[in-house]
Formats: structure tokens, C-alpha cells, sequence
């Protein structure tokens, strides 16, 4: 990488040393000027970091692992062995280090973990110029200055102060004068898909943490956040492909993990399928008598487990924004109802139609009853389209009711659920039109 390639911000330069070859890129990372090479390494992949670390010497690595921002540094030692994140330890400043072991101390799905210990906190008692006058002294190392945080002697966060309002504010006006004791703040257990709901709630670029006490130790950033939603939208999207998440990006992981990790639902999903295969058994003696019924079997399941995906794929979604929560399943219900009974009904005429058109411009001859096996289809697509569409709906009330992701209510997982129950209601219904006549 040529030194007139540095002119872009350290995000365009981790992504020009990402493109390039496996041997060019830690010799090109090397002519990354001094000042530079921490933020460029934050944004570097796990892989190429953990590569990189390994190769630099002491000091290089002291010089990058101290001037990363603590939460930066907090997520590259998840992802570093256990061997690695203690030699990094150890390479850090005693008040560096200080910080990593606090915050690897939290558990690993806390919003804690994200969070940097560098802010500026101020008092009730103090006026504007010394607002200022602290600023300057810790701005340099703290992530954003949208907001002051006022703490008491206690250290217990009391409110928080737009920048703004000191800006109007003359210099001799107390804090306590411009206060209004109303403040949001995260506690340090809570969790980061729940901080994530917090932020989206009050619409800020940074929130304090504080502890169960009140006790303020850290801000959240809106970067952070953003990094943990698209990690979250990422996990739930995987889900309901019938994936388990991926712990790593897909380009980093290896085969192995990838057979592991989609095995498990396709062993899952086959042996769920085999049931069709039962329900098909089960019906084996009606079949040999009208195997015309048999013609519409593929079209009555792939249109109940397609109605069921849809309502699933809705319902989560309103559930990941908060549209919808626990106590809306009636509600849900009563809409999915009506809902699947126009769907079903759509696609229930269309098959009829489709049925009388075929008969009766000679495409396909259904025979003497043609029109019971119209009114065959018709109805049981409305009643599978109905059924699926409330199995769809409802699955993910029941795993959220259980403290369970509904996410894991998979795309596959429901079509498959409605495929059984789907085949049952068919040949129940065709039972019912066609007693007496092909069956």
C-alpha cells in the first residue's frame, strides 16, 4: 500500500489492507503512520487482528492495544484464545489494564462490555467556566461531549447536560441552575439486545451505565449500538433460515463449524419431514382409490407453509421493534383469522377455477366428479392457508412466552409443521366431498 493511499480515514484504510493479499497485508499495515495505527487496527477483521498481534513486536503491540478506546479493545479480546487476550494484558498500561479487566469482568452479553470509561462528569456546584476548564482537561480522550454527565459526591449520576446548554449559558451560571433531575440511564446488567431497545426508545448518540446503586461507570455510544444491531439483525436472519447464528462472519467460518452449525436444523427438519411421509402412509388407501387427490399435494402444502412463513416472518419483526408484545396474542389472532380466511379463500377460488378451466377445455380429465374435487381443493386450501397463517403467527408468541427467541421459529420449521397437519386436513376434507363417490 503506497503512502498516498493514507490520505482516506482509518475505516477506508483497514478496508484497502483487508482486499489485499494474505502476505502483503501486515507489511502494509506496518507503513501505517504511528498516529494512525490504532484506529485502523479497531477496524481490522478478528482474524487479520489476532494474525497481527502475534507478529508485532512488544512494543508496537503496547503502542496499539493502549490507544484503542476500551470498548474497541473489550470486543477484539472476545474474540482473541485465552493465551492471547492475558499477553495483551500484559502489554497494556496499568490503568489501561485496569479498565480491560473491569470491563471483561461483565458478563459477555451485558450492555457493560460495551461501554467506555471515558466521559466527562461535572458537578451541581460547579459553574460553566469550570465546566469548560475540565473539558479541556479530558476531552482529548473521551468519545463524545453531546452530553456532560452531572454526578453527585457520591459519584451517583444525577442528570445529564446537553453541550448545547452550557454553550448558551453564561460563565458564572452554576450547573445547578441549568439542571432538570431528569436523565435516562442503563444499568450494567442489562442486557445489550435490551440497550439496544433503549436507544431506539429516546433516540440518543450515547448513554451513561450506571450500577444498581445509581453509581455512574461508564457511557454506551450510538456506534457500538449500531455494531450490536446489525450483529443482532444478522443472528435472527440466520435463525429463521434454520441456521444456528454463526459465532464468526461467513468468510471466516471454516467448513467444519458450517456443517455444525446447519446440520443440526436440517437433521431436525428431516426427521420432522418423515412425518409428511407418515400422513402420506396413512392415507396410502385413498390415494390408490382417487390418485388424482395425489396431483395436489405438493400445491395444498407448499401454500399452507408458505402462508405460515409469511405470518412468522411479520410477527417476529413486530416483535424484534416492539410493535407487538406478549399481551397482543388475541389481537394478533383475531387479525391473522381474518386474514388467512380471505387468503385461503383467494387461492381457494383460483384452484377451483383452475380445475373447471382444465375440464373443461379437455386439459385434463378429473372425471364424473370433477366438481366435488374442486370443492375439495378450494376448501382445504382455505382452511390449511388459515391454519398455517395462525401456526405461523402464534409459534413465536408461545417460544417468547417460554423466555425463548422467537426467532428460532424458523422459516423451515413452521412449513414443515404445517406440511403434517397440512396433509391431514386435506385428506379429511377430500373424505368428506368425495364419500361415496371416488372414495
Amino acid at each position: 500500500m503506497e503512502t498516498q493511499d493514507l490520505i482516506f480515514n482509518p475505516q477506508d484504510i483497514a478496508e484497502t489492507l483487508s482486499g489485499l493479499p494474505a502476505n502483503e497485508r501486515f507489511l502494509s499495515f506496518l507503513k501505517v503512520p504511528k498516529q494512525y495505527k490504532a484506529d485502523v487496527f479497531s477496524h481490522l477483521d478478528p482474524d487479520f487482528q489476532e494474525d497481527t498481534i502475534r507478529k508485532l513486536g512488544n512494543e508496537e503491540v503496547s503502542d496499539i492495544l493502549n490507544g484503542m478506546t476500551p470498548d474497541d479493545r473489550t470486543a477484539l479480546f472476545e474474540d482473541f484464545p485465552d493465551e492471547l487476550i492475558k499477553y495483551s494484558i500484559n502489554h497494556l498500561n496499568p490503568q489501561e489494564r485496569r479498565i480491560a479487566l473491569k470491563l471483561l469482568g461483565y458478563h459477555v452479553d451485558s450492555i457493560a462490555r460495551l461501554m467506555t470509561p471515558y466521559y466527562i462528569q461535572i458537578r451541581r456546584e460547579w459553574t460553566v467556566k469550570k465546566c469548560f476548564e475540565q473539558i479541556k482537561k479530558v476531552g482529548k480522550k473521551v468519545e463524545t461531549m453531546n452530553h456532560l454527565y452531572v454526578v453527585d459526591e457520591r459519584n451517583r449520576l444525577i442528570d445529564d447536560i446537553a453541550i448545547g446548554s452550557l454553550l448558551l449559558a453564561e460563565e458564572d451560571t452554576l450547573i445547578s441552575e441549568i439542571t432538570d433531575d431528569h436523565f435516562v440511564a442503563i444499568t450494567t446488567t442489562t442486557t445489550k439486545e435490551e440497550a439496544v431497545s433503549i436507544f431506539e426508545k429516546y433516540d440518543r448518540s450515547a448513554l451513561p451505565i450506571v450500577t444498581e446503586s445509581g453509581v455512574l461507570v461508564g457511557i454506551v455510544t450510538i456506534d457500538d449500538i449500531l455494531d450490536q444491531i446489525a450483529a443482532q439483525n444478522t443472528e435472527d436472519i440466520q435463525k429463521f433460515g434454520g441456521v444456528d447464528a454463526l459465532d464468526m462472519p461467513y468468510t471466516q467460518t471454516s467448513w467444519t463449524d458450517m456443517i455444525k452449525k446447519r446440520g443440526t436444523w436440517l437433521v431436525i427438519l428431516f426427521f420432522s419431514e418423515m412425518l409428511t411421509a407418515s400422513a402420506m402412509g396413512f392415507f396410502e388407501h385413498e390415494i390408490e382409490k382417487a390418485v388424482v387427490l395425489a396431483l395436489f399435494v405438493p400445491l395444498i402444502i407448499s401454500s399452507g407453509g408458505n402462508s405460515g412463513s409469511q405470518a412468522a416472518t411479520l410477527i417476529i419483526r413486530a416483535m424484534a421493534l416492539q410493535e407487538i408484545g406478549l399481551k397482543d396474542w388475541w389481537y394478533v389472532m383475531r387479525k391473522e383469522i381474518v386474514s388467512g380466511v380471505f387468503l385461503g379463500g383467494i387461492l381457494g377460488i383460483i384452484g377451483f377455477i383452475r380445475i373447471m378451466v382444465w375440464q373443461e377445455t379437455g386439459l385434463y380429465d378429473y372425471g364424473e366428479h370433477w366438481i366435488y374435487i374442486a370443492f375439495s381443493i378450494a376448501v382445504s386450501l382455505l382452511l390449511i392457508i388459515l391454519w398455517g397463517t395462525l401456526s405461523g403467527s402464534m409459534i413465536p408468541f408461545v417460544l417468547k412466552r417460554f423466555k425463548l427467541d422467537p426467532a428460532t421459529s424458523s422459516a423451515p420449521f413452521v412449513a414443515t409443521l404445517v406440511d403434517v397437519t397440512g396433509l391431514i386436513i386435506y385428506f379429511t376434507v377430500a373424505g368428506m366431498f368425495l364419500a361415496g363417490k371416488l372414495l
